[in-house]
C-alpha cells in the first residue's frame, strides 16, 4: 500500500511540529506549511493525499485555502481544525468541501482517527463523506430503461419516502440520490453522504450520531453526527448492506422514531431527515441469509430504484464518452475536445462494461493521456475493449497470453513516453502537466510512481 503524503497547515509551529511528529509515528509521510499560500506552493509537486489545516490563519483562512485545494485536486482529502463545535460549523465546513473537521482543543486521537477514515476511504476510491453538489455525470438518457428510473426518481423526489438504490458497482447510485435531493423541496438543506463501507465499523455509529465529551478516550469535546448536520435535508446512505448488525439496530430506530442519542448521550435528538441508501448487494438475499435485519430492509425498501448495468443502456455510451472527453478538456483547458474514430466508438459500444460507467470514464482518461493526436481510435483502447471481451476480476490467476501482456506493456510504453513528453514541456510543472494531460494532478503522482519516472 502506498504510503500517504499528508500536508498540514498551520500558523502555529508547535502544532505543525506536534501533528507532523504523531503522523509520521503513524507512518504517514509529513510535509508542513506556515500558512496557505505555502501550502498551495507544496502542493504543486509533492502529491499530498491529505491536507490538515486550521480555519484561522492570517493572509489566508482555512475555509478559503480548501476552496484553492479542490479546485486544484478535488480528491484531496481534507480535514478542518476549527474553535467552535456547532452543526453550523459542521455544515459550513462539508459544504465547502471537507471531508471531516476536528474541534480545538482536540485530543492527538482524534486527529489520528479522522486521518484514518479519510484515508481509508481513499484506498477504496471514494469521497468517504461529502456535501451534495453538482454531479459529473449527467442525469439524461436514451435508454427506455434509465428513462423510467429517472421518471420514477422524479416522481419520489417530490415526496419524503425512504429510498433504496440498487444497482452494480459504478452505474451511478450516488448521482441519483444527488438527482432526487436536487428535485426534492429540501434542495436548499444539506445533503450529507457517507460511505458505511468506506468507515471502519467500530468508528461508523459515531459518524452518523455524533458523541458527547468523554464518551471515549480522545472525546474531549461534543461533535454532531451526520444526521444530525443533515437535519432538514437528506442523508445518503451508500453501501448500506455492509453495516453492522448493532449499527442496524440504532438505524431502524432512526427510521422509525426520527430520535437518536449521540454516542455516550442520554438526550434524545430530533432529527428531519431525508434517508436514501444505496447497496450493490442483494438485500433480500442478505434478509434470507441472516446478514441483514428484514425489518430495517422493509423500512428502507419503501420506494426501490433499480439501476440498469451499463451493458444494458448502450444507447447512451456514445453520450458520455463524449461528455467524459469534454470534460477532459474542462479540466486540461483545452478549447477542444478529442474525438473519439468511429472504430473505437463501435468496439467501445460493443463492450460488455462490467464495471460500469465508473470504469468507462476510467477507460477514456486513458484514452486521452496515450493519445498525442486529436483522434482516439483503435490503437489507444485497452486489449480487453478490443477483444470484445472483459478480463475476469478477481480471479487471482494471470491468465494474461504473451501477446496480451506485450500489448499491455506497449501502451504502458506509450503512456509513460506522454508524461514523460508532457512533464518535459511545463518544467516539471506536475500541475501545469495534469491539466495538459486532462487528468488529476493525483492522478498523474500516482502515473509516475506507476512507471518510475524521476521528475
Amino acid at each position: 500500500m502506498e504510503t500517504k503524503k499528508i500536508l498540514v497547515v498551520d500558523d502555529e509551529q508547535n502544532v505543525r511540529q506536534l501533528l507532523s511528529k504523531v503522523l509520521k509515528k503513524e507512518g504517514y509521510e509529513t510535509f508542513t506549511a506556515r500558512d496557505g499560500k505555502e501550502g498551495l506552493e507544496l502542493l504543486q509537486n509533492t502529491g499530498i493525499d491529505i491536507v490538515i489545516s486550521d480555519i484561522r490563519m492570517p493572509n489566508m483562512d482555512g475555509i478559503e485555502f480548501l476552496h484553492r485545494v479542490k479546485a486544484v485536486d478535488p480528491g484531496i482529502g481534507f480535514i478542518l481544525i476549527t474553535a467552535f463545535a456547532t452543526t453550523e460549523t459542521a455544515i459550513d465546513a462539508l459544504k465547502s468541501g471537507a471531508q471531516d473537521y476536528v474541534t480545538k482543543p482536540f485530543d492527538i486521537s482524534e486527529i489520528i482517527t479522522a486521518v484514518r477514515k479519510v484515508a481509508a476511504a481513499d484506498e477504496q476510491g471514494d469521497t468517504y463523506v461529502e456535501q451534495g453538489r453538482s454531479e459529473d455525470t449527467k442525469t439524461r438518457s436514451k435508454s427506455p430503461r434509465m428513462k423510467e428510473v429517472l421518471a420514477l426518481a422524479k416522481r419520489v423526489a417530490a415526496s419524503d419516502a425512504t429510498v433504496l438504490i440498487m444497482g452494480e458497482t459504478g452505474t451511478g447510485k450516488e448521482v441519483v440520490s444527488t438527482a432526487i435531493h436536487n428535485w426534492s423541496g429540501r434542495r436548499d438543506k444539506p445533503m450529507i453522504k457517507v460511505n458505511c463501507g468506506a468507515i471502519p465499523d467500530n468508528l461508523l455509529e459515531s459518524e452518523l450520531f455524533g458523541y458527547e465529551k468523554g464518551a471515549f478516550t480522545g472525546a474531549v469535546t461534543s461533535k454532531p453526527g451526520r444526521f444530525e448536520i443533515a437535519d432538514g435535508g437528506s442523508i445518503f446512505l451508500d453501501e448500506i448492506g455492509d453495516i453492522s448488525p448493532s449499527l442496524q439496530v440504532k438505524l431502524l430506530r432512526v427510521l422509525q422514531e426520527k430520535t437518536f442519542e449521540r454516542l455516550g448521550g442520554i438526550t434524545s435528538i430530533s432529527s428531519d431527515v431525508r434517508v436514501i441508501a444505496a447497496t450493490n448487494k442483494n438485500l433480500k438475499k442478505e434478509v434470507e441469509e441472516g446478514n441483514f435485519r428484514e425489518d430495517l430492509y422493509y423500512r428502507l425498501n419503501v420506494v426501490p430504484i433499480n439501476l440498469p448495468p451499463l451493458r444494458e443502456r448502450k444507447e447512451d455510451i456514445g453520450d458520455l464518452i463524449r461528455f467524459f472527453l469534454q470534460k477532459s478538456a474542462a479540466i486540461s483547458g483545452s478549447r477542444k475536445p478529442k474525438t473519439m474514430s468511429a472504430a473505437a466508438m463501435e468496439r467501445l459500444t460493443a463492450y460488455s462494461w462490467p464495471g460500469n460507467i465508473r470504469e468507462l470514464e476510467n477507460i477514456i482518461e486513458r484514452c486521452v493521456v496515450i493519445t498525442s493526436g486529436e483522434l482516439i481510435d483503435t490503437d489507444s483502447l485497452p486489449l480487453e475493449i478490443i477483444s470484445g471481451s472483459a478480463k475476469q476480476q478477481g480471479s487471482g490467476s494471470d491468465t494474461s497470453r504473451p501477446d496480451e501482456t506485450k500489448l499491455n506493456e506497449a501502451i504502458d510504453h506509450k503512456e509513460k513516453e506522454v508524461i514523460l513528453k508532457v512533464l518535459e514541456e511545463h518544467g516539471g510543472n506536475k500541475t501545469k502537466a495534469a491539466l495538459a494531460l486532462g487528468i488529476s494532478r493525483r492522478s498523474l503522482h500516482r502515473k509516475i510512481q506507476k512507471y518510475g519516472i524521476d521528475k
